[in-house]
């Protein structure tokens, strides 16, 4: 049975950034997530009008959701901000969460434990200006701390509140001021690889 995979890219022309590798994420999903592989997929692109029930359908529809976007200041674009915003919260009692899980009886704990989607899980793929060490060395800007346990930290539980279930994330690093032909077919290739753990 073919595994359904939504795919949803937050990328966006902005200022200095183009969305240009975002676009290209999804179409080297396009050439891994094929029926020959038993894959289904379907594909929104922020750049795109959407319609709000559309896409609950779609996340109800998956197995997997994958999220591809730039982190601008230390979060996600406005535009994939305004979508969750939109889409879960028309998603309340519709298939994506029940409620914020707490009970009448004892409301100070539970909290987070609504969701409706535990049958799923999500991917995550960013792409940065920053390099990766900025993250690993604890003298550099983000102290240590990791992109899913620092600036992704609320993000991955606003999956949770609806009950799905993560795996591991895959950071594109300084792909701003250290981008070139090798360097993005290696980029390229680490991400297949990526995806071939996670899927095969």
């Amino acid at each position: 049975m073919a595994k359904k995979i939504f795919i949803i890219n937050g990328g966006k022309a902005f200022a200095h950034s183009g969305g240009k590798l975002n676009k290209e994420i999804v179409e080297w999903d396009k050439t891994f997530f094929t029926p020959e592989n038993s894959f289904e997929i379907q594909v929104t692109d922020l750049e795109n009008e959407y319609d709000v029930e559309t896409e609950i359908d779609k996340f109800l529809w998956a197995d997997i959701i994958i999220y591809h976007f730039p982190v601008w200041w230390m979060y996600i674009p406005y535009t994939l901000k305004q979508y969750l915003d939109n889409v879960l919260t028309a998603g309340h009692r519709k298939g994506m969460y029940y409620s914020d899980g707490r009970k009448a009886e004892n409301p100070k704990r539970g909290y987070g434990t609504g969701g409706l989607m535990t049958d799923k899980k999500y991917m995550v793929t960013t792409t940065w200006n920053a390099p990766e060490e900025a993250f690993t060395l604890p003298e550099e800007f983000f102290e240590g701390r990791s992109v899913d346990d620092g600036v992704l930290f609320a993000f991955h539980k606003m999956n949770a509140f609806c009950g799905m279930k993560s795996m591991e994330s895959f950071h594109f690093h300084d792909v701003e001021k250290n981008i070139d032909e090798a360097r993005f077919q290696d980029l390229k290739s680490q991400y297949l690889q990526h995806l071939t753990k996670w899927f095969n």
